[in-house]
């Protein structure tokens, strides 16, 4: 197959599509958390999902995987992935913590990633992250704080700081880069639907319980009812499978490098829909910051 092929084309558009995908998760909070309380609204989003995932594996006859191994390994994935690092963030933001500051830590991940596997692969004897890509990494963080830096100091009245809230992002940085890892060393390559599938089962289960503690109920209309239909089919069943997809076919660092680029092209977004102020640190940050993923993801010469 040539390089030039569709195929070719969408493998190397999937990090660009990733990000924008991914990016809108905030722009889903901001319309639907006014009217859900966040662990009610992600079980409904887990299991909306898993029906589309079903109908999509029966449609295209796709196959399972084949042994208790690696069900245990994306069950794992799943709760950590999804029940750790999306309850994580959405009970962050919806205990008073800004979206910046929650943007800030959980975008410490890349960073939490390379030292981990410096650290194992240089143990090992292999080549652990190069010199080229901490300076990546660093540059991306840099610029990350500059895209936030704002929203930390000029957060409104109901941006505080709590040990639960602050708990509560902390976990969600942990999950995603635990679980990032671990399906990087444990999951075997399969099909990425019956995968999500197993994810979000196990996501479930672990979310059922504290959706049930929770004393509100979702608000059922427009705006609740739209978050929920990107929710499922734009950042579960577009966005997570192409995290999945990625990180089955990318070195870990390079990968969560992308995570980098999230809050400023959420900013951007955000600037679009809703008319949030763009500044000249938001655009500064954003060009810093693609440079430090460009220096990250870049192939190392022969």
């Amino acid at each position: 197959m040539s390089a030039s092929s569709p195929t070719s084309a969408w493998i190397k558009a999937m990090p660009v599509v990733f990000v924008l995908i991914w990016s809108t998760g905030f722009i889903v909070a901001r319309y639907g958390m006014p009217y859900a309380p966040p662990f009610s609204f992600l079980l409904m989003r887990y299991l909306f999902s898993i029906v589309c995932f079903l109908i999509w594996i029966g449609l295209a006859r796709v196959a399972w995987p084949c042994d208790r191994a690696q069900w245990l390994h994306l069950a794992v994935t799943g709760v950590l992935m999804h029940a750790g690092y999306l309850g994580g963030v959405w009970a962050a933001v919806k205990a008073g913590m800004g979206s910046g500051l929650s943007s800030l830590i959980v975008g410490f991940q890349p960073v939490l990633t390379a030292i981990w596997l410096s650290w194992s692969l240089r143990s090992s004897g292999q080549p652990g992250v190069t010199p080229r890509q901490w300076a990546g990494l660093t540059l991306g963080f840099a610029g990350l704080l500059m895209v936030v830096w704002r929203k930390l100091t000029l957060g409104s009245a109901m941006d505080h700081v709590t040990p639960v809230n602050m708990a509560f992002a902390i976990g969600a940085m942990f999950s995603i880069t635990i679980g990032t890892l671990y399906q990087k060393r444990f999951v075997q390559p399969c099909d990425v639907r019956s995968a999500n599938a197993v994810q979000l089962l196990a996501a479930s289960l672990v979310t059922l319980p504290l959706a049930l503690a929770e004393p509100e109920i979702i608000q059922w209309n427009a705006e609740s009812i739209g978050a929920m239909a990107w929710a499922v089919l734009g950042l579960t069943l577009g966005g997570s499978s192409l995290l999945y997809i990625l990180i089955q076919r990318g070195a870990a660092a390079s990968v969560t490098s992308l995570m980098y680029l999230v809050p400023p092209t959420t900013a951007m977004m955000a600037w679009l829909l809703f008319g949030e102020t763009i500044t000249a640190a938001t655009i500064a940050g954003t060009a810093l910051t693609a440079l430090g993923v460009s220096l990250v993801v870049r192939p190392a010469r022969s």
